[in-house]
């Protein structure tokens, strides 16, 4: 079958939902997958470990180097990630985060990261798109994790990035190329906030959990959507969401 037959495009019916297949992986993000289960079983994922995974540059992984050194840092005073991640952070955050890379079109040119919190995936995104010229904007309205966004953002030498400090709801930006979200919020509320800033050509990247099926099903009562799941390589149980073409339903007579 071919890609395009494997695509789920939603909005059509219940139906639709439930024959969602799941896309074969991209070749890059294939080998990330067998790179990052390469490591010793239950063995955090250095960092050296992360950057052949993820297949990014000495200078992008000094970037993220010193990104992290800024997270450990800060991450119990501001409460920026689970506690329990930290030992495993290149893995359950870093790689999490840098497997979106592949799937982000080489022509995009602009992303917005809505919800951006820590900067997983935004920061991470920023850092391995700098060469290429990808601008990147954090949205993230709580004062201290904004601050601490443009703390890491000033530690890892980026120009590309800016903050934005502001409610998602509040905010007025030309239409990205790309929109990512992780462990934002429902797939229909994700959606809501994506139709207001997107463009006709907009792609969505949200990072989901194994509530993902019964999220598509809730979704699709009330927004049209042309969307492609892909396997997580850093977790079994979740799935990356390729969105475009979001646009609501309309309501009944």
């Amino acid at each position: 079958m071919s890609d395009a037959r494997r695509e789920s495009r939603f909005g059509v019916s219940r139906e639709t939902v439930r024959r969602a297949r799941t896309r074969r992986l991209p070749q890059d993000l294939a080998a990330t997958g067998e790179a990052a289960r390469a490591a010793p079983d239950g063995a955090p994922l250095a960092p050296e470990e992360f950057a052949a995974a993820a297949n990014v540059s000495r200078e992008t992984l000094d970037r993220l180097k010193a990104y992290d050194a800024i997270l450990l840092d800060r991450a119990g005073r501001h409460n920026l990630v689970a506690r329990s991640t930290l030992p495993d952070r290149w893995r359950r955050h870093f790689l999490d985060s840098a497997q979106l890379f592949p799937l982000i079109p080489e022509t995009a040119r602009t992303l917005v990261d809505l919800g951006s919190g820590a900067g997983f995936p935004g920061l991470v995104l920023a850092a391995m798109g700098a060469e290429r010229g990808l601008r990147v904007a954090l949205v993230e309205s709580t004062g201290k994790k904004a601050a601490f966004l443009r703390e890491a953002t000033a530690a890892m030498g980026l120009d590309n990035v800016a903050v934005i400090p502001q409610r998602i709801e509040n905010i007025t930006i030309s239409p990205p190329d790309v929109i990512t979200a992780r462990a934002l919020a429902r797939l229909d509320k994700l959606l809501g906030y994506a139709h207001e800033i997107a463009g006709k050509s907009t792609l969505c990247l949200f990072l989901k959990g194994q509530d993902v099926e019964d999220e598509l099903t809730e979704a699709a009562k009330s927004w049209h959507m042309e969307a492609t799941r892909t396997a997580s390589v850093t977790n079994p149980g979740s799935t990356v969401l390729a969105i475009r073409a979001v646009a609501p339903r309309r309501a009944r007579p």
